[in-house]
């Protein structure tokens, strides 16, 4: 099972035996000490028992798993239990006989299989298995949001609560803090390009003696800001023409023929703008032949958004949605869902920020940050009637979420900058604020 190359945004290991041990480690900690249930989670498993379909569902999509991809968890009873244990724990890079590796999608690494099956495929678009898992990824990120989180913030070996078998080491020791720069587009600018700690310093607010680098929790960590002047809109991109970076991240699809309505979960992902907006009132000033850019974030970098064009604010909405589920066309998705960005462009939980540009060859236009698997929490920080410049603060995910679109109505021809690259699941970021785009 060593096929899988890279996984994009490195929210899990390339290497499927690293994940495979973490698997069955959880699992050996799960039957050494079964914890008492969660609510949240006792209420899933309750709604699994008491409906049939549910249950059908749940017990089929292990069932229907080939031999061999995924030994360790056989049914949905241990499946409930590691993600009641994973709610009181913090994600943390993990030390796996000679191999260091993060996990940082737990309960995406306990689905990982079972999502690419017909009885997965029907459970993870279920309503009401949605609103169950939203109150159990919810519990996880007030666990993530409070003191007791700030465990994994240390720069050695991580004093877990509950050990997890597999030598944690926190965020600011040396692996970690390497892996954070690795992924710095910019690493070295006015700064020691090999030094991991002084790059994490220069870009990023933090009180470096202090607790914690100053941070009250995990996701205080995780929504850092960076410091002021690392990254802004240069002088000459913040001619009206151009377009910057809405967040630090990777082009993985570029399109100029998205349609209003379209068979989204078929081969290839084509963009439905009715299904991606939610059917908003909005969505009715774009058109068939609209441009859709969508890039990816990675796990370790930094997960604000900001406006991509001078312009006002006209409309904002957060969407309820899917976190699991996967397109049927890409049959197993070894890096899941992350083979399936187009395809959960039009389910997964989202914001939807609508912006009237000052430029009037670009008009209309609406940033979309998709949540993707576990929290998926998109907090919009600004609110209609507000005027943003290009690069101002325009929300955040917190914890998950990490793939965002770009949509432009028809007749708006931009020539993108991917910076040298071709969008795929194979890219690098591009430094938020950058310019992807001019508006010919």
């Amino acid at each position: 099972m060593n096929h899988v190359k890279y996984r994009v945004g490195k929210w899990l290991p390339s290497d499927r035996n690293f994940l495979n041990r973490w698997i069955e480690k959880k699992v050996a900690q799960v039957q050494a000490n079964p914890l008492p249930l969660n609510p949240a989670i006792e209420d899933l498993r309750n709604a699994i028992y008491n409906d049939a379909v549910l249950y059908m569902g749940f017990t089929s999509m292990y069932d229907q798993v080939p031999q061999g991809y995924n030994d360790q968890v056989k049914n949905f009873e241990t499946m409930l239990q590691i993600m009641n244990q994973i709610l009181q724990e913090g994600p943390c890079y993990s030390q796996i006989e000679d191999k260091i590796g993060l996990v940082g999608f737990p309960i995406n690494a306990i689905l990982d299989w079972a999502m690419g099956t017909e009885g997965g495929y029907l459970t993870f678009t279920n309503s009401l298995v949605n609103e169950k898992l939203q109150i159990i990824l919810n519990e996880w990120k007030n666990f993530l949001s409070s003191p007791d989180s700030c465990y994994v913030l240390v720069d050695g070996p991580v004093d877990q609560p509950q050990p997890d078998y597999t030598n944690p080491v926190g965020w600011f020791s040396p692996e970690a803090l390497e892996a954070i720069a690795s992924m710095d587009p910019l690493r070295g600018q006015g700064n020691d390009p090999y030094d991991a700690l002084k790059n994490f310093i220069y870009n990023y607010q933090c009180q470096p003696d202090q607790p914690y680098f100053g941070y009250k929790s995990w996701d205080d960590f995780f929504t850092r800001e960076f410091n002021p002047g690392v990254r802004e809109v240069s002088a000459e991109d913040q001619d009206p023409s151009v377009i910057v970076n809405a967040c630090e991240s990777a082009p993985y699809n570029c399109v100029t023929n998205a349609m209003m309505k379209d068979k989204f979960w078929m081969k290839g992902q084509p963009y439905s703008l009715l299904d991606i907006m939610d059917n908003h009132e909005l969505a009715q000033e774009f058109g068939d032949n609209s441009t859709v850019y969508q890039a990816f974030l990675c796990a370790k970098t930094y997960h604000r958004w900001n406006s991509p064009v001078d312009g006002r604010v006209v409309a904002v909405q957060n969407v309820p949605g899917t976190y699991y589920s996967e397109a049927p066309a890409e049959g197993y998705d070894p890096a899941g869902p992350n083979d399936s960005q187009g395809y959960i462009a039009e389910l997964a939980a989202r914001a939807l920020i609508f912006i009237q540009s000052d430029n009037e060859k670009i008009g209309l236009m609406c940033f979309v940050a998709i949540g993707m698997a576990e929290v998926s929490s998109c907090e919009i920080t600004v609110k209609p009637g507000d005027y943003v410049k290009k690069g101002d603060p325009t929300g955040t995910f917190h914890f998950g979420g990490s793939t965002h679109c770009l949509i432009f109505r028809p007749g708006v021809n931009i020539n993108f900058d991917f910076h040298g690259q071709t969008p795929s699941l194979n890219t690098y970021n591009i430094p938020v604020k950058a310019r992807i785009g001019v508006v010919e």
